[in-house]
């Protein structure tokens, strides 16, 4: 063997490179053992963060916090149909109109703090922060196929869950500041029940403050945490009488009075109050209302009532003796209460049944 130069190669110097080679061959496997590890862990940290069920989860609480809820809708899993909700005992017929923007409370600090797989389903745990509320849910996640190489993923069980809301002393409500009338959301449209609890479907999770300001009744409002998937939240708001209500209940209520006092009988027609006398009158009586009763105005299942309070009306009347024939004059204060029903009527208007009772002579 001839050497670089023309001269005869040594064994010497062939064998001084063999372990030259080794030691390069060697590193080069080493480079690429760590390349081939560096390239693993890419790519499971892209998994993780992109394409992992937590990551599906992120996306899909990322959407809420930025009241993108159409897009949150369109989530695989999210949406849900009659016959699902009636399979999961929630009302069929829950109305969507709390699933928009303006319904949706302030949702904020989402982070995923467990991922355990359970078979073909995987339960992803968050926190979060639903306006000034801490909360965790857990969410149920299954495979959708894939895209090519990527997994695809969708919720096992629907993020949406059920208010079953009853407002009573109010038609409208609001909640999160969005305006809703019971008639709007019914299926007995103008014909629904007063009384009757209105099913909204909601966003989990998610904050639901519900109040009602309306000039006949208020309520400072319930605040409802929806931490569950596919779950019935019963809610139920009793607002009261605005003082702009009692006062015009109470000047209705004096006019009414005002009214019967006019009548020129002994027992006005349909007044809570008259006179009975064993003898004959001289002439009309004269009424007049000496004290007007003090209003108060209280709920009374989906409507109102006045509870019984005292009042005193004063008759002016001469009365013959069937006897001897002298005549007297009556004048004197006649006590009667005064209670009554309220029924607010379709277009929002009052309507009051005052009725009482007065005391025989």
């Amino acid at each position: 063997m001839d050497n670089a130069g023309g001269g005869p190669a040594t064994p010497e110097g062939v064998r001084s490179a063999r372990p030259r080679l080794a030691i390069e061959l060697t590193a080069l496997g080493v480079v690429g053992v760590l390349l081939f590890l560096a390239l693993a862990a890419g790519a499971g940290a892209l998994y993780r963060e992109f394409y992992s069920p937590s990551a599906f989860v992120r996306h899909y609480l990322a959407l809420l916090e930025d009241r993108r809820t159409a897009e949150a809708l369109a989530v695989p899993g999210v949406a849900i149909d009659a016959a699902e909700l009636e399979a999961a005992g929630l009302p069929s017929t829950a109305s969507e109109a709390l699933l928009r923007p303006d319904a949706l409370g302030g949702l904020s600090d989402a982070q995923v703090v467990a991922e355990q797989s359970d078979g073909d389903v995987t339960r992803v745990s968050v926190t979060y922060r639903a306006g000034s509320y801490a909360g965790r849910t857990t969410f149920a996640v299954t495979s959708d196929g894939n895209a090519g190489l990527l997994p695809r993923w969708r919720f096992a069980t629907s993020p949406l869950a059920v208010v079953d809301l009853s407002v009573r002393g109010s038609m409208r409500f609001s909640v999160n500041g969005f305006e809703i009338d019971k008639r709007q959301v019914s299926l007995d449209s103008a014909d629904a029940d007063p009384s009757a609890a209105v099913p909204l479907l909601v966003f989990s999770p998610g904050l639901y403050s519900v109040s009602v300001d309306t000039p006949i009744s208020a309520t400072p409002g319930v605040a409802v945490l929806a931490d569950a998937p596919l779950t019935g939240i019963p809610v139920d708001v009793q607002a009261q009488p605005t003082d702009e209500f009692v006062s015009v209940v109470q000047q209705r209520v004096e006019d009414f009075l005002t009214t019967c006092a006019e009548q020129k009988v002994l027992q006005p027609t349909g007044c809570p109050f008259g006179y009975t006398v064993r003898n004959r009158i001289e002439g009309a009586p004269s009424w007049s209302i000496a004290q007007q009763p003090k209003v108060t105005v209280v709920p009374d299942g989906a409507g109102w009532r006045i509870p019984t309070t005292d009042a005193v009306a004063h008759i002016d009347v001469a009365i013959r003796s069937i006897f001897d024939g002298s005549v007297r004059t009556v004048d004197e204060d006649v006590p009667f209460a005064v209670d009554g029903k309220i029924t607010v009527l379709p277009d929002g208007t009052a309507s009051i049944l005052v009725s009482g009772s007065a005391r025989a002579d």
